[in-house]
C-alpha cells in the first residue's frame, strides 16, 4: 500500500476562546478516551450539535489533533472539525490551564458491542459487513503510515442509532506516525500484540540498567493495528476474547503473555461449530505472531470472507453471551480503571482482570483449564505464578474496606473450614458445606464489598457468584483468609 504523504497540512489550531464558538454542556459527559473526558458541546451559529475533547496542553496533545485531524475526512473515521488551545479553569478548578479542545462529529449510535448487545438476532453476515467496515477505516489510517495502536471495541462508534450500522474508528490519542521507530509499548492487553508485548518487555529491560548490551530499542509498525483487529472479529463472533488472564489478580498474567507470544487460541465448538471456516481462516490470518507473516491490511480487504457476498446468516451466540449487564461490562469495560496508566511501562497497569468477569464462557473456559492441568507441571507453575503475582495482597484500598462485621464474618468461615469434619484430608466436600458455607461467604461478601483480595479467595475455590461449583479445599481457604486479616491488621497499624 503506498502511503501518502506524512506531512500534509497541519491541523489550523485556534486560540479565539472555544465559548465564543460553542456552548459547552459541562453535566453532560459522553464518555472518556485515552487521554481526556468528552462533552457535549453545541455550535452557537448553526446549534449543531458536537462532540468535545479535553485535552491538557501538551507536545502530545497536539500530535493526537493533527494526526486525528489528518485522519479525517472519511466515511469510517471519526471526524474532527476544529481545535482550539485555550487557558481555561473548568467547572470546580480555581485557576485557568492550558488545554486543547477537540471539536469532533456526535456518534450519537454510541459503541459497537452496546448495538451488537441489543441486537436479538446478530449475524456472521453482519459481523462480515462490521469487520469490513472497521478494515476500511484502518486502511485509510494506514495510507498516512499511521499506526492506530489502541483499536478495541470502546474506540468502534456509531454514527447514528438506527438499524443499519455505520462504524467509526475513534480516539487517536495513541496513533502515532510509523517511521519505524514505534518503541513505546502502547496497548490495551485483550488486544495487544506479540511485538508490542515484546517492546514493553525489551524497554523495562533497558531501563533496569541489568543489560547494558541492549542499545538499539525494539521496534514494532503498524502490523500492530491488524491484531487487534484480528482479537476485535473473534470477540465479535463469539462474546469473549481469544486470550484471558488465568491469574485472578493480573490482568496480564504470565500465561496470558504466554499464549499471546505463541499464538494460543482455540475455536470452542459450542460457540464457534457453526461460523464459516473462512471466518475462522481471516481471524488465524490475522492473529499470526510473526508480523510478516500477518495479513497486512490490503491483505484482509482482499481476504475471501471480506469479499464474499454470500456470507451465512448464522445467528451468532454473542448478544447471549454479553447480554448480561455483568459480562458485558467486564467484555466491554473491562480495560480501565485508571486509563492514562495503560500505556505507561513504568506503572502497574490497573484493568479488571478478565478472570473476575461474570461472563460464563470465560468461567467454563478457566475451570477446563483448571481440571486439564490439575495433574500436570503446569499446575505447579500455575500456582508458583499466582504465589509470585501476590494473590491474597491486600491494597491499602481493600484495608480500609475492612470493619468489625468483616472480621467477624470472615473469622466465621475460617472456623467452619478449620472444624468441619472432611470426609477425604483437607477436602469439605459438597454435602458437608452445602448451604451453611455458602450462606457465610455471601455474608462475608456483602461486608466486605468491593475487597479485590477476598474475592479472588473465594474465586480460587470455584466460587462463580452464587455458589461453589466444585469441592472447596478448606485448607487453603483458611489460610488464605487467614493471610488477608493478618495483612489488614498490620496495614491498620502503620
Amino acid at each position: 500500500m503506498a502511503s501518502k504523504i506524512e506531512d500534509t497540512q497541519d491541523v489550523c489550531i485556534k486560540e479565539r476562546p472555544i465559548e465564543l464558538d460553542y456552548r459547552i454542556h459541562w453535566n453532560k459527559k459522553l464518555g472518556s478516551g485515552i487521554s481526556g473526558p468528552v462533552r457535549l458541546c453545541t455550535n452557537k451559529e448553526t446549534g449543531k450539535m458536537f462532540a468535545m475533547k479535553c485535552l491538557t496542553d501538551s507536545t502530545r496533545s497536539r500530535q493526537e489533533a493533527k494526526v486525528h485531524f489528518m485522519c479525517s475526512g472519511h466515511r469510517n473515521i471519526v471526524n474532527v472539525v476544529d481545535v482550539y488551545a485555550n487557558a481555561m479553569a473548568l467547572p470546580g478548578e480555581t485557576r485557568p490551564i492550558a488545554r486543547i479542545f477537540l471539536i469532533m462529529e456526535l456518534m450519537e449510535g454510541g459503541e459497537l458491542f452496546e448495538k451488537i448487545r441489543n441486537h436479538v438476532r446478530f449475524t456472521e453476515k453482519e459481523a462480515r459487513e462490521v469487520a469490513k467496515q472497521i478494515g476500511v477505516g484502518l486502511h485509510h489510517i494506514h495510507s498516512f503510515n499511521v499506526a492506530h495502536r489502541d483499536l478495541k471495541p470502546e474506540n468502534l462508534l456509531l454514527k447514528e442509532n438506527t438499524e443499519s450500522i455505520h462504524v467509526k474508528i475513534a480516539d487517536f490519542g495513541f496513533a502515532k506516525v510509523d517511521r519505524g521507530d514505534l518503541i513505546t509499548p502502547q496497548f490495551t492487553p485483550y488486544y495487544a500484540s506479540p511485538q508490542v508485548l515484546e517492546a514493553q518487555r525489551y524497554l523495562r529491560a533497558q531501563k533496569s540498567g541489568k543489560y547494558p548490551y541492549l542499545k538499539k530499542p525494539y521496534t514494532y509498525d503498524k502490523t500492530c493495528d491488524l491484531w487487534s483487529l484480528g482479537v476485535i472479529i473473534y470477540v465479535m463472533l463469539c462474546g469473549y476474547p481469544p486470550f484471558y488472564s488465568e491469574v485472578p489478580s493480573k490482568q496480564m498474567s504470565h500465561g496470558m503473555r504466554r499464549k499471546i507470544a505463541a499464538g494460543e487460541y482455540d475455536f470452542p465448538d459450542k460457540e464457534w461449530s457453526k461460523v464459516s471456516k473462512q471466518a475462522k481462516d481471516c481471524i488465524n490470518r490475522l492473529l499470526c505472531v510473526e508480523p510478516n507473516r500477518r495479513m497486512t491490511i490490503d491483505e484482509f480487504l482482499e481476504h475471501g470472507w471480506i469479499q464474499n457476498d454470500n456470507i451465512p446468516d448464522t445467528v451468532l451466540f454473542t448478544p447471549k453471551i454479553i447480554a448480561d449487564d455483568g459480562a458485558f461490562k467486564d467484555v466491554m469495560d473491562g480495560h480501565a480503571a485508571e486509563l492514562t496508566n495503560m500505556r505507561l511501562a513504568s506503572k502497574q497497569i490497573r484493568l479488571k482482570p478478565i478472570e473476575l468477569s461474570k461472563n460464563p464462557i470465560i468461567m467454563k473456559r478457566k475451570a477446563f483449564h483448571v481440571a486439564n492441568n490439575e495433574n500436570s507441571k503446569d499446575k505447579v507453575k500455575l500456582k508458583s505464578n499466582e504465589e509470585d503475582e501476590g494473590t491474597t495482597v491486600l491494597s491499602q484500598q481493600d484495608n480500609s474496606q475492612f470493619s468489625l462485621l468483616a472480621a467477624k464474618a470472615l473469622r466465621d468461615i475460617i472456623a467452619f473450614c478449620l472444624m468441619m469434619k472432611p470426609v477425604h484430608p483437607n477436602i469439605i466436600q459438597e454435602s458437608y458445606t452445602g448451604d451453611k458455607l455458602t450462606g457465610l461467604v455471601l455474608d462475608a461478601l456483602q461486608k466486605t464489598q468491593g475487597n479485590q483480595a477476598i474475592e479472588n479467595a473465594f474465586i480460587t475455590e470455584s466460587w462463580d457468584g452464587k455458589k461453589f461449583t466444585s469441592s472447596v479445599n478448606k485448607s487453603r481457604l483458611a489460610k488464605t483468609l487467614s493471610e488477608i486479616m493478618l495483612q489488614a491488621e498490620r496495614v491498620s497499624t502503620l
